[in-house]
């Protein structure tokens, strides 16, 4: 049971060394490295949530944090206007991977998956209410509560974090990212396989894409 026997100290412990570990405030604007995309895209631990068409031709992975204050920062002020420019479109499709940085946030990723399709808009929901649960002095009760607006009761909400199966598939997401591509802060993207890290404004964002469209 991997969350039965964790104090409280110690998730907000963990969240505190997220900050630390995630700190790259300042994209690297020009890709910093490259992995095929094949090996990208091969069967993880946990399946895909794509949004957007399967064939557009540009491709962004993004792994993130849930307590990443700059994985927040992306969903909240620049993933919208990434949807409805490039997503929305069909000109990209967009896949958020798991990259837990401590425990809290792996709790809370294995409940936004206990929501099956609606996971990403359920990532979307505790970045956007990050400051109401992930830096509160009783982070689980604040993540409890926020997941009631999602339809998770306390019930359920106990009996998912007793899930050993998906907590280790979440932490092999998580090592086989580090282990084959590199990733070790959040947030991470790779674009066609193109790897850049810390934060990417909407503006940058347009010139990376349309660079990797002009490719094709």
């Amino acid at each position: 049971m991997p969350f039965a026997f964790m104090p409280r100290r110690r998730f907000l412990v963990g969240a505190a060394c997220a900050l630390l570990a995630a700190v790259p405030a300042l994209a690297e604007k020009s890709a910093s490295g490259k992995v095929a995309i094949d090996e990208l895209m091969a069967p993880n631990a946990l399946p895909d949530v794509v949004e957007g068409a399967a064939d557009a031709p540009v491709t962004i992975v993004e792994y993130a944090s849930m307590t990443c204050s700059h994985c927040a920062a992306f969903h909240h002020d620049v993933y919208p206007e990434l949807k409805k420019n490039y997503i929305d479109t069909g000109k990209a499709k967009f896949i958020l991977r798991e990259f837990p940085l401590d425990p809290l946030a792996t709790a809370a990723f294995m409940l936004a998956r206990e929501l099956g399709d609606k996971r990403d808009a359920t990532v979307d929901l505790l970045f956007s209410q990050q400051k109401n649960w992930a830096f509160s002095d009783k982070p689980l009760d604040g993540l409890a509560n926020v997941l009631k607006q999602a339809g998770i009761g306390q019930e359920k909400f106990e009996a998912v974090l007793k899930d050993q199966t998906l907590y280790e598939n979440v932490n092999k997401v998580r090592n086989r990212a580090a282990e084959k591509f590199g990733v070790n802060s959040t947030p991470t993207f790779f674009v066609n396989g193109d790897k850049y890290t810390g934060e990417i404004g909407v503006e940058d964002w347009d010139k990376i894409i349309t660079s990797k469209t002009a490719a094709k």
